[in-house]
């Protein structure tokens, strides 16, 4: 039988090398959906695709961003959410959440009656511009040297106390609520007596949110595991988990949030002597909370390089940690949901030159694919806009290429996650990933499929499809770099289908329609690519 196998993918590859030519021919422009047979090496892969069950369902908004706190330290920089370009992109990522939290979360105290405010910007609607030019360009210019000092700051462990006003609430509520996004607020865990969470300093912050109406999901502390480091003080997880409590009880007390959404206790990985204090939490806060969250980070934002972006060891170390926290939340809860509260590819703001480039959208597209297909809800990209090197959106507020692929995820990706097997390939370093979704609804007709895919190396792929979806039409979606071979991946732009992306003006975005493919029973991934696959009319009964 092994033979007979082997003799059938022998028989499909030499049908493959002399068959006809490509099966499209897109605009010149296009670079990436061709191949030269006489230079290229070809990677294969025969691919199962089981369209009849839904594997997990995320949240409609499991795709969502963060607003690192570090932007309310000088509280004048808030004003920058009042950008017409990053209300624009802001509400492109729409369902999302919008969690306003980080390290300085644990540090910042709200101050109502504080006299020194920020400036004013003018307007205040959602459909027109609100923040003038001029101030835009002058806070950009200041927000752009003091991050630098912020992310010295985050690495000596050097924190101070932040004073936020309304101001800072106002912008928040403001800015998802033109965005379309929930806001999730973090509260500071750090505010303590006797070694309890002293929940006074919330309380007038919850009082001032019900007085404007304000609707809002809560979070209670920024990886307390790391307090000791941050801090020096030490709160244990069943300590922590009677905090959470003593917040739910406080929720309850203000008609509005009395079923408001809290979740925690946003804990990071595990490294140095950090102490893992997620068993004590799910003895004692379990019940208190509507979802669990942990931060997860690939590497090193200091120490990293190009190679570990595109090792796949790197990028499967995710697997095991996943792993690990849903085997400890399952025999406590088996419901609840578990979250990513914070990631993104390096700790520590970000790498230079790596997290800012479109070589980052390899650990991006390959976590989100991997974490819905191992049953995680939510997955919050550390970070929209703030301090670092991992925003979405960089100090001018122009998307960066893991903006333009979050944004495409958003339009195509259903929450409905299916299997896809590799059922036999020429990759044996997994060089070549892929994920299978149902359509967003709202990018095809009922029983749509999208195929998320991406090829870590120099050769091109070669996905050969079974009849379930070759039968009928495809959309490619391809993103590379705008600049070719490995030293090209660390560029800052991104083409799709071999056209550059960038914003026609501050509330217009290019085109972003895929390449309409005919049918045929093989997809090509050029090399160092990620790319989504739309099968419009596969008819998959899981996704009607």
């Amino acid at each position: 039988m092994k033979s007979v196998l082997l003799l059938f993918l022998f028989l499909l590859l030499l049908l493959f090398l002399l068959g006809p030519g490509s099966r499209s021919q897109p605009q010149p422009r296009t670079r990436v959906l061709h191949m030269d047979r006489d230079r290229d090496p070809v990677l294969v892969l025969v691919l199962d695709l089981d369209l009849a069950s839904v594997q997990h369902r995320v949240d409609p908004r499991f795709l969502s961003v963060t607003v690192d706190s570090s932007l309310a330290e000088e509280e004048r920089f808030m004003a920058l959410l009042s950008s017409q370009k990053l209300q624009t992109l802001t509400k492109a990522l729409s369902p999302a959440f919008l969690r306003f939290g980080g390290t300085r979360q644990d540090f910042m105290k709200f101050e109502p009656q504080r006299g020194k405010q920020p400036p004013k910007v003018s307007g205040g609607s959602c459909g027109g511009p609100v923040l003038p030019w001029w101030l835009e360009e002058e806070l950009k210019r200041d927000w752009a040297r003091f991050q630098e000092t912020l992310i010295q700051k985050d690495w000596k462990t050097s924190f101070q106390r932040v004073q936020f006003t309304a101001v800072t609430v106002d912008q928040l509520n403001q800015f998802s609520r033109c965005g379309g996004l929930d806001l999730v607020f973090g509260l500071n865990a750090l505010l303590r007596t006797n070694g309890s969470w002293d929940g006074a300093n919330a309380a007038a912050l919850l009082s001032y949110c019900q007085s404007r109406g304000y609707r809002m999901a809560w979070e209670l502390g920024n990886e307390p595991n790391s307090y000791r480091k941050k801090a020096g003080v030490t709160v244990d997880g069943r300590q922590l988990g009677l905090d959470f409590g003593q917040l739910r009880t406080l929720l309850s007390q203000w008609e509005p949030y009395r079923h408001a959404g809290l979740y925690g206790p946003d804990v990071g990985q595990r490294r140095d002597r950090r102490v893992d204090i997620l068993d004590g939490f799910l003895q004692t806060g379990i019940e208190h909370i509507d979802a669990l969250t942990w931060h997860h980070y690939y590497v090193n934002g200091r120490e990293t390089s190009l190679k570990d972006f595109l090792d796949p060891e790197v990028l499967d170390s995710l697997g095991g940690a996943i792993s690990k926290v849903l085997e400890k939340v399952r025999r406590a809860s088996p419901t609840l949901p578990v979250w990513l509260g914070e990631t993104s590819s390096a700790f520590g703001g970000g790498a230079p030159g790596l997290s800012d480039t479109f070589v980052a959208g390899f650990m991006w597209l390959d976590k989100l694919g991997l974490a819905a297909s191992m049953g995680l809800d939510v997955v919050m990209r550390q970070s929209l806009f703030g301090a670092g090197h991992y925003q979405l959106v960089d100090l001018n507020l122009d998307p960066r290429p893991d903006y333009w692929l979050s944004l495409l995820y958003k339009r195509l990706v259903g929450p409905e996650v299916l299997t896809v097997r590799v059922a036999s390939e020429f990759n044996p370093n997994k060089r070549i990933r892929v994920y299978l979704h149902c359509a967003n609804r709202k990018s095809s007709s009922s029983g749509g499929v999208v195929l998320l895919s991406m090829n870590l190396s120099d050769q091109l792929a070669v996905m050969l499809l079974p009849s379930s979806v070759s039968s009928g039409p495809v959309d490619a979606f391809i993103l590379q770099s705008d600049q070719p071979g490995e030293g090209g991946v660390v560029s800052r732009s991104v083409m799709l289908n071999g056209v550059v992306l960038k914003m026609v003006d501050d509330q217009t975005f290019p085109d972003l329609r895929g390449v309409r493919l005919p049918p045929a029973d093989r997809l090509q991934l050029p090399p160092f690519s990620l790319a989504f696959f739309l099968f419009p009319e596969a008819g998959a009964p899981a996704c009607r």
